[in-house]
């Protein structure tokens, strides 16, 4: 299976390494993969991530950017219903993009997200949103973002797939300084960056999804929140 360089990089080329051979040893194919910050004032990110204490890579980086990540825009969840991004703003949301018939990266990144769903335990829902949005809206109706989500451990309350029509799924990633493009036999190049937006609609944080800790990403919304994920 071909995946072709489809995003606009803004990231160390590091990064996008990392992120390559962990895709190349998890799934055994190999996707191309880019990421960015948001639309507006986005300037490239330092050439290297934050650094954990015994100096290694935590898989986080600061955004550069100021830009409005949950803009007036409608899309479907897995149940049907219409969820204007902007009335997420309130709370902390993680985002990231996969595609439901991905047998490859997107199935690891997904279970990352698992993961950071299982540490958020009821937190997720009352005080942070989770949101997986389609890069492949042509094919992914509720009823497939449901299946997956059942499939791959993510239906959860407080977790949001969500698709919508072509234009308005390019529109989102045109936000995100994303973009897709589709090979002949179908498959669409890979996003394995998260991006971590406060309750303004801000980003927080990027994430390399397949390197980050999920203690490290629980550790950033409790510290986004005034009050922390632990209190009331």
């Amino acid at each position: 299976m071909k995946h072709r360089l489809s995003m606009i990089t803004v990231l160390p080329k590091i990064f996008i390494s990392r992120a390559l051979s962990r895709i190349v040893f998890a799934c055994g194919f190999v996707a191309c993969v880019a990421i960015c910050g948001c639309n507006s004032n986005t300037a490239p990110l330092p050439d290297t991530p934050e650094q954990s204490a015994n100096g290694s890579s935590t898989g986080a980086f600061a955004p550069d950017n100021r830009a409005d990540c949950l803009p007036a825009i409608d899309l479907v969840d897995q149940h049907g219903k219409t969820v204007a991004l902007a009335t997420l703003k309130g709370k902390p949301v993680l985002v990231d993009f996969i595609y439901a018939n991905c047998a490859t990266a997107c199935p690891v990144l997904t279970s990352r997200f698992a993961q950071i769903a299982g540490q958020l335990g009821s937190a997720l829902g009352a005080k942070v949103t989770m949101v997986s949005i389609t890069i492949d809206p042509e094919h992914d109706h509720p009823a497939q973002l449901l299946e997956y989500a059942k499939t791959h451990n993510a239906d959860r309350k407080g977790w949001l797939l969500l698709t919508g029509t072509p234009a308005d799924i390019e529109a989102v990633l045109r936000i995100y300084r994303l973009k897709r493009e589709r090979e002949a036999d179908g498959t669409i190049a890979h996003v394995t960056t998260s991006f971590l937006v406060g309750a303004d609609g801000r980003q927080i944080r990027m994430y390399d999804t397949m390197e980050v800790a999920p203690a490290t990403v629980v550790g950033d919304i409790d510290r986004t929140l005034p009050r922390g994920l632990a209190k009331g």
